[in-house]
């Protein structure tokens, strides 16, 4: 259990979503937007890397001639 020093006034509105008057949460609705951010994120590493691996290849090369160019 924390204790605080002095109270905060705006308290009310560090509870749950629910708690907030007009406002509806939906259960579940955080997983769900963390797999649908998961899944393009697959989509885009097998876009990428394995049906394009030239995309990869030129993006390598770019990145060493820019880390080259900085040497000088």
């Amino acid at each position: 259990m924390t204790h605080r020093a002095r109270p905060n006034g705006r308290e009310d509105f560090l509870g749950p979503s629910t708690d907030v008057p007009g406002r509806d949460a939906v259960p579940g609705r955080s997983e769900f937007l963390e797999f649908l951010g998961m899944a393009l994120a697959a989509g885009a590493f097998v876009l990428f890397v394995v049906v394009r691996p030239e995309v990869t290849r030129a993006l390598v090369h770019k990145l060493a001639m820019s880390s080259a160019g900085l040497a000088h």
